[in-house]
């Protein structure tokens, strides 16, 4: 059982844990990420003006983004070719892994 003040200072390291962005060193590349990085970077920061950086986007909005890609939903013929094979877990992995790299 946890005494009153351990108890008292669990929700302040709680939000220390859940505030501390993770590095890209504790996130472990995809397989296929090679796919992704000649435009969207291996750090998630796009070299071209009209690539989107993807570092530190919302993993729930990346993934919903690569599904609508995948299924052509969401029109870009380039990324309609690269995502058109990829599984939802592949999609998954991606996702989580640009959200968890940190933004510039």
């Amino acid at each position: 059982m946890l005494r009153a003040a351990s108890r008292a200072a669990l929700p302040a390291a709680f939000a220390v844990v859940v505030s501390a962005p993770l590095s890209a060193q504790q996130v472990k590349q995809p397989v296929g990420i090679e796919a992704c990085a000649p435009c969207h970077g291996y750090d998630g920061i796009a070299k071209d003006v009209e690539v989107p950086h993807l570092a530190g986007q919302n993993v729930v909005y990346l993934y919903n983004q690569l599904r609508a890609f995948r299924t052509g939903e969401r029109k870009h013929k380039e990324m309609r070719y690269m995502s058109r094979h990829l599984s939802a877990k592949e999609l998954e992995a991606f996702a989580e892994y640009y959200a968890s790299l940190p933004r510039i």
